[in-house]
């Protein structure tokens, strides 16, 4: 499925305005941070990119996955609808099979099949920004499912189906 597809007209618009993507990340498990323009010119950047699946690795493995591009545009139109650039901070990116069966067990909240292990979804907080706040901005782009977990202190977004949680 390409971008246009993908995006719904705000993000097509949204994202045809910004000449050079940009993110930062820091890791609330291993304190790495990083701070990237993904996209510029047109394409996505290979380095940037590996950048990002490093840092956002399943920690408990230290496996690296490829995170979907789709995800990090997801990420920018949330940073443009929250009016923010602080960092992202990541509570769950890349998950391995062997991790995502662990907390399976342990929580019937963890899906069999998640999307983590896909690299198309991110548990996030953004310093400055209420839970609640980054929940409705992430409901209002429409682009994928959000979960919202207040009492764990993060909210749950993917390029999967559109729904909710």
């Amino acid at each position: 499925m390409g971008a246009g597809s993908f995006f719904t007209a705000y993000g097509l618009r949204s994202l045809a305005a910004i000449p050079a993507r940009t993110l930062a990340f820091r890791n609330t498990h291993t304190d790495e941070a990083v701070k990237v323009t993904y996209w510029e010119g047109g394409e996505y950047i290979p380095d940037a990119l590996a950048s990002v699946n490093h840092v956002l690795r399943d920690f408990r493995t230290g496996d690296v996955h490829p995170i979907e591009p789709k995800l990090l545009d997801l990420l920018t139109l949330l940073q443009s609808r929250t009016e923010t650039t602080q960092p992202y901070q990541i509570i769950s990116g890349y998950r391995s099979p062997r991790t995502n069966a662990l907390l399976h067990e342990r929580s019937g909240g963890v899906a069999t099949h998640s999307l983590h292990m896909e690299g198309k979804a991110i548990d996030i907080r953004v310093p400055g920004v209420r839970l609640a706040s980054l929940r409705d901005a992430a409901l209002g782009l429409s682009l994928g499912g959000v979960g919202y977990y207040p009492s764990s202190d993060f909210v749950h977004v993917d390029v999967g189906r559109v729904r909710r949680w």
